[in-house]
């Protein structure tokens, strides 16, 4: 088969007749399937149509495992309808087809089948030299690392590489938001470039099929502790067609992660709605100031309506961590108190003393109001603190039946 032929054919080969094709000699220390040797480092590269990237990195890998000289496995998990799963087979890897579409799915279906104890993934449109593998691989194996990652952003990006809006703004902006929410502690966290322990896998337990999983190993990692390194890569030109789309994905991403983390998403703007608004309710009321800052009755509607919204978006944190069991469970002790204070019971029996206790006031108002022939106004911030009461009471007597109901109790 020429390399015109390969690269120009569109048209899927049928698969009885590449398989049934004798493997040629290749490296000595890449083993097959059917060998009796049980590899060491086992190879995992996810393809889309990436005939003319998927020999030049196979190669690389067998110069990278010469170089170790460590006996490893190459997965390829292949999508394709071009003749990358030929050139794979004929290169000695491991050609499976998984079950599902995805950047994740790909890498879940060869996770499954891996017979060596440590992992290592890329992808197979030369972006990675894969002779750098073995820097990474000494990291885990020999260091006690759980994963090690090449980070394209403290190497080299080589021109056209990677888009100026990734390189700049992209891949910084969400591996920030993954360092500030899982503690990842990591320059580069979407480099595709890993290897981490067989152990550390089952640990992590991914279960993302799109390209977050990506962002979801980082966010198990980081949550469970493991031990996460780095060594700078360079970072090529691919060949081929690139099918990444950068707002889609990216979104994905960042939806993925704040959905993990509800401790972020709402316990810290809920509490800092709710408190400040409790302090800037006490300060109109009892009509202090701030040097020359005093509040009247526009500051404590607006103090009033923060309290309200801070206590309900406090609550999503809970439902969120019950309904969702995120990957990062909230820290912060009010959440936490609730998680393992709250009950039925005790939110009706808090819940109904505010709504008591704010209605009765506002019956006494009212009563007043009254017998004053309705003359005499009351007293509009003691009835604005009043009625917050009121509300949260009510919110209190629903939000804990939700809660039972998602326990389960």
């Amino acid at each position: 088969m020429s390399q015109n032929v390969i690269e120009t054919s569109s048209s899927y080969p049928e698969t009885e007749a590449w398989t049934k094709t004798p493997v040629p000699e290749t490296c000595p220390w890449l083993v097959g399937d059917d060998s009796d040797i049980t590899p060491e480092l086992s190879i995992i590269l996810p393809t889309l149509n990436e005939q003319r990237g998927i020999g030049p990195c196979l190669e690389q890998i067998e110069q990278a495992l010469t170089k170790m000289e460590v006996y490893g496995e190459v997965i390829v998990s292949d999508s394709s309808d071009d003749y990358t799963p030929v050139i794979a087979h004929l290169h000695g890897a491991r050609v499976i087809n998984p079950d599902e579409e995805g950047y994740g799915a790909a890498y879940q279906a060869a996770c499954s089948v891996v017979r060596g104890e440590y992992i290592a993934m890329g992808d197979a449109d030369t972006t990675y030299d894969f002779t750098e593998l073995p820097k990474l691989f000494t990291l885990v194996r020999d260091d006690d690392v759980d994963m090690a990652i090449g980070s394209r952003l403290a190497g080299e990006i080589k021109p056209n590489a990677m888009p100026a809006l990734h390189e700049y703004i992209g891949n910084p902006v969400l591996t920030g938001f993954l360092n500030i929410f899982y503690n990842a502690g990591v320059s580069d966290a979407h480099s595709g470039m890993r290897v981490f322990s067989k152990t550390a896998w089952e640990k992590m337990n991914c279960s993302k099929t799109g390209m977050e999983f990506a962002s979801e190993m980082i966010m198990e990692a980081g949550a469970k502790d493991l031990e996460i390194d780095e060594e700078p890569i360079t970072y090529y030109e691919r060949e081929g067609e690139a099918s990444l789309e950068s707002v889609p994905d990216g979104w994905r991403h960042i939806r993925f992660m704040l959905l993990n983390a509800p401790g972020y998403l709402f316990s810290i703007p809920g509490m800092l709605l709710l408190f400040g608004g409790i302090v800037l309710m006490g300060l109109c009321v009892f009509d202090l100031s701030l040097g020359n800052i005093s509040f009247g009755t526009h500051s404590l509607v607006m103090s009033a309506l923060a309290t309200l919204v801070g206590f309900q978006v406090s609550n999503f944190a809970v439902f969120a961590t019950v309904a969702g069991d995120p990957i990062k469970r909230p820290v912060d002790p009010y959440t936490n108190w609730l998680l393992d204070r709250l009950t039925l019971e005790r939110g009706i029996a808090i819940g109904a003393a505010l709504l008591c206790g704010g209605g009765g006031y506002i019956g006494m108002v009212i009563s007043r109001w009254a017998a004053s022939q309705f003359s005499t106004l009351p007293v509009l911030k003691n009835n604005i603190v009043a009625i917050v009461a009121m509300v949260i009471g009510v919110q209190l007597l629903f939000s804990a039946f939700l809660f039972s109901a998602l326990i389960g109790e």
